[in-house]
């Protein structure tokens, strides 16, 4: 007897999982109590068990092979107290047979979704625990990686909720969307000798709606100490291009020579604490009290290179040469003042220096950074002149490390920043400034990379200047609890808390209170 299981209609990635079992009966039975239970048994597993069959993860006979199995499964000529049983003519062995595909094998249609099923929960748990919101667009991510091409982005939207401040209270929306994309040129031409060679793009757009993306309207604080750090250049902008030659390994000194150029950030290169990305002030964020005497700021792009050399593995010395030109964080340029000013003359030189060490200190191997370095912005001022020049030191450490369970150190546990700014009078809005802050991730059991934090930064300002008599210091206190909801994306809640925001009495303390949301793709 040959039977074919039929592959159901548009299952084409289904396939059987199935084995025969066969059903032998004897001819006779001298027993007629044996008979009454055989014909029961084989009765209910034709008829009334079949209801089962869904429920625990099977199908049910079709209603054609039951009929069949109703006609040929006994002789209906015995009588009802016969101890006879007929030989099983080859419908009723046909009859069995299905009877017990049923019952014993896997069947294709369920073992198919099941498998579906869990492969898209393996999907999902990859996608949702990866890095990247958009995934790894269907393998086609890594086999660009794999040719030296990457693409990347993050979206971060911030709401200010200003609670209280000179000019009343009111909710604000501000985004950040940023687009980037790197090329490794060794792997893309598959020439060796370019090892180390890497090109770069980035490009992003703010909300440019001042009604909407700017809560300084009702604050009225300095520019430096604007609760939002993405109110300055809005809309559209080519952010940075260029290339970088990481030069390799040399006696056991990886990145011992570091060589940059191109349409670059200043304030990407120099003054790098991460921890302080973490608020949002944007004096603590991004001007770090150098954006409120020169350009300082993420909107600031120029020509220039840097270099960056190291000796032994934890000291460095960084150095940048760029273009000084007036008018570089305006809204209306897009990033586009490749030329500079038009008036070539207003062009000059923009210099920095940093020099500092990265120690891991202790058994717990507690990383730190202590930087010191200068600026000297030679773009001319009518308010300051030229040779604007200034100073910062920086300390960023961990403080504890939470044990670890295996080799691998683990991140969590308390860190703090810190940085002093200095520039002489007469040389720029604030004299002296000063941030720091603590930092605590995975404080809470089974959260652990959320991350507390609070800190302050402080400014004063330069009384040698007329328009500055009145004003004397600024603080911003901001706090928060960053949520890491999963691999790709965050959640922090935040408050934030101006003291004499424009620097003098005349403006009333605020107070603002927000979420900040962003995710990775």
């Amino acid at each position: 007897m040959r039977i074919w299981p039929v592959d159901p209609a548009g299952a084409q990635e289904d396939y059987p999982i199935v084995s025969f079992s066969w059903l032998l009966l004897y001819t006779n039975y001298d027993d007629a109590k044996n008979l009454a239970a055989m014909k029961d048994s084989v009765n209910y597993g034709v008829g009334e068990g079949q209801t089962f069959t869904d429920g625990l993860g099977y199908i049910p006979l079709p209603a054609s092979v039951v009929e069949k199995a109703e006609t040929a499964r006994w002789n209906k000529s015995n009588k009802a107290n016969s101890q006879h049983l007929t030989s099983l003519n080859a419908h009723s062995s046909f009859a069995f047979a299905v009877l017990c595909i049923a019952a014993l094998a896997c069947p294709q249609v369920r073992a198919a979704e099941t498998a579906s099923a869990a492969e898209a929960d393996a999907w999902f748990a990859s996608w949702w625990n990866g890095k990247k919101f958009t995934g790894d667009w269907f393998g086609a991510r890594d086999v660009l990686e794999d040719r030296g091409i990457k693409f990347g982005g993050s979206w971060k939207m911030a709401y200010f909720g200003v609670a209280d401040s000179q000019n009343g209270s009111g909710g604000y929306w501000a985004q950040d969307l940023i687009f980037n994309s790197n090329l490794d040129f060794a792997k893309f031409s598959g020439f060796e000798g370019l090892e180390g060679l890497e090109g770069f793009i980035e490009g992003r757009w703010r909300e440019n709606r001042p009604n909407m993306g700017d809560p300084n309207e009702l604050v009225d604080a300095s520019s430096m100490f604007n609760p939002s750090p993405w109110w300055s250049g809005v809309g559209w902008r080519m952010v940075t291009f260029g290339a970088q030659y990481t030069a390799p390994e040399l006696f056991g000194v990886e990145e011992w020579l570091v060589l940059k150029g191109g349409w670059l950030r200043p304030q990407r290169e120099f003054v790098d604490q991460p921890l302080s990305k973490l608020f949002l002030n944007n004096a603590i964020n991004s001007s770090k009290g150098i954006g409120g005497n020169i350009p300082f700021s993420s909107s600031y792009s120029t020509w220039g290179g840097t270099i960056t050399t190291k000796l032994v593995e934890w000291q460095y010395i960084k150095g940048g040469l760029f273009m000084a030109y007036p008018g570089g964080t305006s809204f209306n340029n897009n990033g586009l003042m490749f030329q500079g000013s038009a008036n070539s003359s207003l062009n000059d030189l923009f210099f920095m220096i940093e020099t500092g060490f990265t120690p891991e200190v202790g058994e717990a191997k507690l990383p730190g950074k202590y930087a010191f370095g200068s600026y000297y912005y030679g773009e001319d001022s009518p308010r300051f002149g030229k040779s604007k020049y200034g100073f910062y030191w920086q300390a960023d450490q961990m403080l504890y490390r939470e044990p670890s369970s295996g080799d691998k150190l683990t991140y969590q546990g308390l860190q703090m920043f810190s940085l002093v700014t200095f520039a002489p009078p007469y040389n720029g809005t604030y004299p002296l400034y000063a941030q720091g802050g603590l930092v605590y991730e995975g404080l809470i059991p089974k959260r652990n990379e959320d991350e507390l934090y609070g800190g302050l930064g402080v400014g004063t300002y330069d009384k040698t200047n007329s328009r500055n008599d009145d004003r004397n210091y600024t603080m911003v206190l901001e706090g928060g609890y960053r949520i890491r909801v999963n691999g790709w994306s965050f959640a922090s809640p935040y408050i934030q808390h101006l003291i004499q925001p424009d620097g003098s009495q005349d403006v009333a303390n605020a107070t603002i209170l927000g979420v900040q949301v962003g995710i990775n793709f």
